[in-house]
């Protein structure tokens, strides 16, 4: 690893003075170039430089230790030692991390998909009750949320509930980074509303979260789109309803069906529906490209079957539980009003911990 850096700080350089020639400094383009790969590695660089500054600090305090024969200033040194050992770890991990390649997908926005599984009515409460989870989430970063679709069941659940979630561009943390750990079978277990005898049922809801994708990374041949208008059930009333405003995209070649009624005008929504399903394509040629290679994809949601599960809400023990990591909750209405952040920040941990075995930094 330390050979890769240095191998880094080299080039850094090497583009300093390449931006300091005269013949590069006339074509703006290369310096463009030249910065922006600089501008890549400046971080890591200035990283790297003040871990060896402190190694080569701890390799001095360590030769104080040579013939000293006072027990006073032997401690001193000691706990000096321990002191710039402790300082190296840290930036030695954070050097680490700093190698890891990024994932572009972390600055972008996301669609969130939320489907009701197994479990009839309760299924589609708890589906509801993932929606007002998430919303307070992204409340509490600061994100603004778009509701896209929705097919309620009558009782106050959701059929299926799909909506935008928005971060400030170039603001930490973005919703992809964070959201996308969310992505699987959701199991409740509790007496649903409807239960007299207060028997405890077991119900799911799927989530799915989609990067949005621009459209030049998903081509859609309109031909094989079929596009239909009708009237809208959702809000704005009888003037949406007596304007046909909504808008339902069927894409031909897989039968991906979107569709969008949030929006006051058909062409708003067409667009909303639009941006849904580029997104939707991206990730199934994504799992297919995956699939080819045996790549298990960590976000799969499945089928909404009760075995299949990231997470469990459990009622009764005021549990929650996230079994990639066997994490586990007793602030189950602080984790339902969108406090999910431990949930998330440890499987981030889990994932990077994954990539550092996987790159041989470990």
């Amino acid at each position: 690893m330390l050979e890769k850096l240095e191998l880094i700080e080299e080039r850094y350089e090497e583009l300093n003075e390449l931006m300091a020639d005269s013949e590069v400094a006339t074509d703006h383009d290369l310096v463009r170039e030249y910065a922006q790969e600089q501008a890549e590695i400046a971080g890591l660089v200035q990283k790297y430089r003040q871990y060896k500054a402190n190694a080569s600090e701890l390799s001095e305090t360590r030769t104080l230790l040579e013939g000293e024969e006072s027990e006073e200033m032997v401690n001193l040194v000691q706990e000096e030692i321990a002191r710039l050992e402790g300082q190296n770890e840290v930036l030695l991990d954070k050097l680490k991390m700093m190698l890891l390649p990024k994932d572009a997908r972390d600055e972008r926005n996301v669609i969130v998909e939320i489907r009701a599984g197994a479990g009839g009515d309760e299924a589609g409460l708890f589906a509801s009750d993932l929606y007002r989870m998430y919303n307070r989430y992204a409340e509490s970063h600061g994100w603004a949320t778009e509701l896209l679709s929705l097919n309620e069941t009558g009782i106050g659940g959701f059929k299926e509930v799909v909506f935008a979630v928005k971060g400030k561009k170039g603001a930490d943390p973005s919703p992809y980074s964070r959201l996308k750990y969310e992505s699987g079978v959701h199991r409740v277990q509790r007496v649903p509303i409807t239960e007299s005898s207060g028997r405890i049922h077991t119900s799911t809801a799927t989530v799915a979260v989609l990067h949005e994708v621009d459209e030049v990374e998903v081509e859609i041949d309109p031909n094989d789109l079929r596009i239909d208008v009708y009237g809208s059930s959702g809000p704005g009333g009888q003037h949406m309803q007596k304007n046909a405003t909504a808008v339902r995209i069927t894409h031909l070649p897989t039968g991906m069906v979107v569709a969008c009624e949030s929006q006051r005008s058909q062409l708003q929504n067409r667009t909303r529906a639009m941006a849904i399903l580029r997104a939707r394509l991206y990730k199934q040629e994504e799992q297919k490209q995956l699939a080819e290679v045996g790549a298990v994809r960590r976000s799969q949601v499945g089928t909404g079957e009760r075995a299949e599960k990231i997470r469990t809400y459990n009622f009764p023990q005021n549990r929650v539980t996230d079994h990639r990591i066997g994490l586990t909750s007793h602030r189950l209405e602080d984790v339902l009003g969108g406090d999910i952040d431990r949930f998330i920040e440890e499987l981030a941990t889990a994932e990077q911990s994954e990539k550092l075995k996987e790159a041989g930094l470990s």
